[in-house]
């Protein structure tokens, strides 16, 4: 049978990030959904640009640069589904939103201020967000995602990362960055689950050798995961050996001076590490 599944890469220009559109001769699958509602918007219209049933936006981790667009893509498509692969992704994701909330981060977006009785008209996180119950997503002509979340914590607490048969084609999330300075402002042992990991991948996937496509950046080869672990070592050395923060931001940019987001990802992630 021909492959019939086709994919869309969208990079949002707000932190870099990216959303995949997979579809077949009927339906349509989306992961991920940005960093803002007026790019989710954009990623909206390219959606009805397909013309097929939308079943699913599937969210791959707790972080608000790949979730924030969800009410956005609620309000045009009423009957898509919400879906995450663990109810401790969901977890995060409203913890997250309670966190920002709690500190103003939301006032931009205030659609997604949880709903409470102090604000009914907030978004419904518990009722519109659903778990998965089998690690997979499968569009309307037979086309499986295959979903994995079994990972230590890493740059978050709980990923799914996604592997198509049919495109040959692997999905790390933000276990990869692409020419993109990662976040990194979590604990050392994330870290180095993160550099394992990555370890892991290079060798279970090189039999298939798939396309991967990042959370953020380009796509491109298992290469990506080599690339990766050398960062975060280089990141971790300079911080190491930083005598300020100013000092570690400098070099971290002379090592990768093609590397977006220096302004945002970099910046927490040398001042978690470096005082000063």
């Amino acid at each position: 049978m021909t492959n019939k599944l086709k994919l869309q890469v969208y990079h949002g220009v707000e932190a870099s990030v990216n959303a995949y559109i997979f579809s077949d001769g009927q339906s349509t699958v989306l992961v991920d959904c940005l960093r803002n509602s007026a790019e989710a918007r954009l990623l909206a219209q390219k959606i009805k640009e397909e013309g097929k049933l939308f079943t699913h936006i599937l969210i791959t981790h707790g972080h608000p640069d790949h979730y924030t667009g969800m009410n956005v893509l609620k309000q045009e498509f009423p009957d898509v589904k919400i879906v995450v692969n663990t109810q401790e992704i969901k977890n995060d994701i409203i913890g997250f939103s309670s966190w920002m909330e709690s500190v103003g981060w939301l006032e931009k977006e205030p659609a997604l201020k949880p709903k409470s009785e102090s604000n009914p008209l907030g978004f419904d996180y518990q009722e519109l967000i659903e778990v998965l119950e089998r690690n997979e997503l499968r569009l309307v002509e037979g086309s499986i995602l295959e979903l994995n979340s079994n990972y230590s914590s890493a740059e978050c607490a709980h990923l799914t990362t996604i592997y198509s048969e049919d495109l040959n084609a692997f999905f790390a999330n933000d276990f990869c960055y692409n020419v993109v300075h990662p976040w990194l402002a979590i604990e050392k042992q994330s870290i180095a689950n993160w550099k394992n990991q990555l370890a892991e991948f290079s060798k279970t996937l090189a039999f298939v050798d798939p396309a991967v496509y990042p959370g953020h950046g380009q796509p491109g080869t298992i290469a990506m995961f080599d690339d990766m672990a050398k960062y975060i070592t280089d990141f971790e050395e300079v911080v190491a050996n930083a005598t300020s923060r100013s000092e570690a931001m400098e070099k971290m940019q002379s090592l990768y001076p093609e590397y977006a987001q220096a302004d945002f990802l970099l910046v927490y992630s040398v001042n978690e590490f470096v005082r000063g």
